[in-house]
């Protein structure tokens, strides 16, 4: 798995570098640079709107028992994109990161871990009611193209995807059973036990059809957040362009970055959706590749000072073990 990341990662970067050459540099630098400190300052801050948003999310679906502030979740959220985002990793160290950030402000390991797992599956079907909202504008604006049959076909194996997530969950006793057998099994002796409480914990969540209901709507809300992010850049680069179709841009493109979820950062891959999305909706390419890298430059900006927090947070619990 760490040489196929590693080579999706570098056949991403050849890609973007290969649209960014053949689109021109110095056009696709002249459209990032309309992009003043204060527009800048206005996309950054939009983002730590959608963190609240889905940090929130996450937030009501924790069982009332173990409910910890909401800034605890929000946090944890926004490690978790950043680790995603700017460390060399696929999503999935995102995810194993944003846990464990949550751990270090009270939520018990298996809260952490089970809520985790519930949330990133009521994102995902936010996500899927998302990427439909999308393709229908898609439809409405351009039936005939010919990316509209492979993002159907993504649409509907999404769909069953997610429902087959869901079920797994609800029977995931054996299989976690399993991993814990597997993984866990030669590095502690109550690996079994330690599953049949998460997958107790997992029970729990589900449990509480209201608070799954309430985080699907946090995520689709947070998801249209995402896609007025992506319409306010394009309107700060002086692009024509109606909120409906920045919308399905950004729905589309979210869509085909999931798919390719192994390629750390989604190198290359965000850049080709933007540019091939982006044309059916008039918007030209160097716009649509600059639109790619202020996302990733207000990423980083976010980001990097993120996890330096999450990891004083780290040392200074360790040195308070140390001092025990």
């Amino acid at each position: 798995m760490k040489r196929l990341s590693l080579l999706l990662a570098v056949l991403g970067l050849i890609l973007g570098i290969g649209l960014i050459s053949h689109f021109g540099f110095d056009s696709i630098a002249g459209a990032i640079g309309r992009i003043g400190p204060g527009e800048f300052a206005l996309i950054v801050g939009w983002q730590l709107v959608i963190f609240a948003i889905l940090g929130t999310a996450w937030h009501v679906i924790l069982p009332g028992e173990q409910r910890a502030p909401t800034w605890v979740t929000v946090w944890a959220r926004m490690v978790r994109d950043a680790s995603a985002t700017c460390l060399p990793f696929s999503q999935v160290g995102g995810f194993v990161f944003g846990t464990r950030a949550a751990t270090l402000h009270g939520i018990k390991w298996q809260t952490a871990t089970a809520s985790m797992v519930v949330d990133l599956t009521a994102e995902f079907l936010a996500q899927i009611a998302f990427a439909a909202i999308g393709l229908t504008i898609l439809l409405a604006h351009a039936p005939s193209s010919d990316l509209v049959l492979p993002l159907e076909i993504g649409l509907g194996l999404a769909v069953a995807g997610g429902i087959a997530f869901v079920a797994a969950q609800k029977g995931a006793g054996p299989i976690f059973s399993a991993l814990g057998k597997r993984i866990a099994g030669n590095r502690f002796e109550n690996a079994r036990e330690r599953m049949a409480v998460l997958q107790a914990e997992v029970a729990l969540i589900h449990g509480h059809t209201p608070r799954l209901i309430a985080g699907f709507l946090l995520h689709l809300l947070g998801w249209i957040a995402t896609g007025f992010a992506g319409y306010l850049t394009l309107r700060l680069l002086d692009v024509p362009i109606g909120f409906d179709q920045a919308l399905a841009i950004e729905a589309l493109v979210a869509a085909v970055a999931a798919m390719a979820f192994l390629v750390p950062v989604n190198a290359g891959v965000q850049e080709a959706g933007y540019v091939a999305l982006g044309a059916l909706f008039g918007v030209p390419p160097d716009i649509a590749i600059a639109v790619s890298l202020i996302r990733r430059a207000r990423d980083v900006t976010l980001g990097v000072p993120i996890l330096l927090v999450w990891q004083l947070v780290e040392v200074r619990r360790l040195r308070g073990r140390a001092v025990d």
